[in-house]
C-alpha cells in the first residue's frame, strides 16, 4: 500500500473496504460508511485530543541535541504530570524515516534535558536505552504551557509538510491526553453523525490516551502498544448495555476504542470509571464487547494489524491486504479505512469465553 502523504482528514476520494463476518469484501467510497451500519448499532469513538508530544532540545550532560517523544503516563488527570514515559532520538527531525534516526546521547538517571522553556530529569531507564521515565520541573500549569508553546505533533516522514495541531485533532476532540491522534476518528464529521442518526445508529465516546505507533527500534516496537490510561463514561456503559440487549452491534471507531472496551470487560461487567489498558489484543483474544471495528489500513507486523487478527482469520486478512494493494488504498493516519465485522468463528470463541468471565469490578471509580 502507498502512504497517505498529505494531512487531510477527509479527502474527497477516501476509500472504504468492508469485510463481512463471512469474509466477503465490498468496496465503497468512505463517504458511504453510514450505510454499512444497521438500525440499533452503536458506534463508539475516542474523544481524546492529541498533545504536541514531540519536544526538541539539548541533553545538558553531553551538550548534544535530543528529541523526546512523550509516550505515556499512568493517569488522565489534568494535574497528574509527575512522570511521563518518553522515547529519545538524536539530532534530526521527521524528514528522516523514524527507523533511520540517530540514537539519542546515552541516557542515564539524573540527566537533565532542556526542552525549550521546560526542563526535565531522567528518572530511570525503562528496559531500553531509548525509553525513559521523565519528570518535568514546575507546576502543572507551567508544564502544560511549555508543552503547548514548544511541542509539535509527533510526525513521520511519509507526511511532507509540518503538521499543525489542528491536523491531528478529531471533530470530537476533548481532553488533551493522546500522544498520537486516534486517527480512525478522522472520518467523523457532522454529515456522518447526521447520517448515523437518520439510520437509527447510536453514538458514544470514551477517552483513551492513544500512544506511539512506532519508535523506529524493532525491539521497542515489539513492546507496542504501551500501557494506556482511559476513562469509560457511564453514558457509554449504558449505551453499550442497551445495544447488547437489543442484539445489535457495538462498533469500535479505532483500535484504541477496542483496546479500552475489551480491557474494561476483561475482568467483569462493564463499569464506568478509569482504567489502564495493559493488554495486547491479537488472534488468540476473545472479544467480549466489540462486534466490529472501523480502522485505518495497517501493515502486517504492526500492533494495529495484530489487533485486527481478533476479528478475522489470517486467510481473510491476507485477502483483504491483497485487495487494498490492488485497489490503491492508502495507509497511515491520513489514509483510507476498513470496516471489519467479527467473523463467525471469532464470535463463537468469544461466546464461550464470556460464559466463564468472573463477575468482579473492572475499573476504579471516577474521580
Amino acid at each position: 500500500m502507498k502512504a497517505a502523504h498529505r494531512p487531510i482528514q477527509r479527502p474527497r476520494d477516501a476509500k472504504l473496504l468492508v469485510v463481512s463476518a463471512t469474509g466477503l469484501l465490498e468496496y465503497a467510497p468512505r463517504s458511504e460508511l453510514a450505510r454499512f451500519f444497521r438500525r440499533g448499532d452503536l458506534l463508539v469513538a475516542n474523544d481524546a485530543a492529541t498533545l504536541p508530544a514531540s519536544l526538541a532540545g539539548i541533553h545538558l550532560r553531553s551538550g548534544t541535541p535530543i528529541e523526546v517523544r512523550l509516550a505515556g503516563r499512568r493517569s488522565l488527570a489534568v494535574d497528574d504530570l509527575r512522570e511521563f514515559s518518553a522515547v529519545g532520538f538524536g539530532a534530526g527531525d521527521h524528514r528522516t524515516r523514524t527507523e533511520e534516526r540517530a540514537a539519542p546521547p546515552p541516557l542515564r538517571a539524573g540527566d537533565t534535558l532542556a526542552l525549550g522553556p521546560l526542563k526535565a530529569r531522567v528518572l530511570r531507564l525503562l528496559g531500553h536505552p531509548r525509553l525513559v521515565a521523565l519528570a518535568f520541573d514546575g507546576t502543572p500549569d507551567a508544564i502544560w504551557a511549555g508543552i503547548a508553546q514548544h511541542g509539535k505533533p509527533v510526525q513521520y516522514a511519509h507526511v511532507n509538510e509540518p503538521l499543525a495541531l489542528w491536523d491531528v485533532w478529531t471533530r470530537v476532540a476533548a481532553l488533551p491526553v493522546a500522544f498520537e491522534p486516534p486517527s480512525a476518528g478522522f472520518v467523523i464529521d457532522w454529515q456522518l453523525l447526521h447520517a448515523l442518526k437518520e439510520r437509527g445508529v447510536g453514538f458514544a465516546t470514551l477517552t483513551h490516551a492513544a500512544g506511539l505507533s512506532s519508535t523506529g527500534d524493532s525491539t521497542l516496537d515489539a513492546r507496542l502498544p504501551f500501557d494506556e490510561p482511559y476513562h469509560l463514561p457511564q453514558a457509554a456503559v449504558d449505551a453499550i448495555a442497551a445495544t447488547q440487549r437489543r442484539g445489535a452491534r457495538v462498533i469500535a471507531l479505532g483500535t484504541t476504542v477496542a483496546r479500552a472496551l475489551e480491557h474494561a470487560a476483561s475482568r467483569g461487567p462493564l463499569r464506568a470509571g478509569n482504567g489502564l489498558a495493559d493488554q495486547k489484543i491479537g488472534a488468540d483474544s476473545a472479544l467480549r464487547v466489540v462486534d466490529a471495528i472501523v480502522s485505518g489500513t495497517h501493515e502486517p507486523g504492526t500492533s494495529h494489524y495484530e489487533l485486527l487478527r481478533a476479528f478475522a482469520s489470517d486467510a481473510v486478512l491476507a485477502r483483504a491486504d491483497a485487495a487494498l494493494l490492488a485497489n490503491g488504498y492508502r495507509t497511515h493516519e491520513f489514509g483510507d479505512s476498513v470496516l471489519f465485522e467479527r467473523s463467525a468463528a471469532r464470535q463463537g470463541l468469544c461466546a464461550n469465553e464470556h460464559t466463564n468471565t468472573p463477575a468482579v469490578p473492572t475499573l476504579e471509580p471516577s474521580a
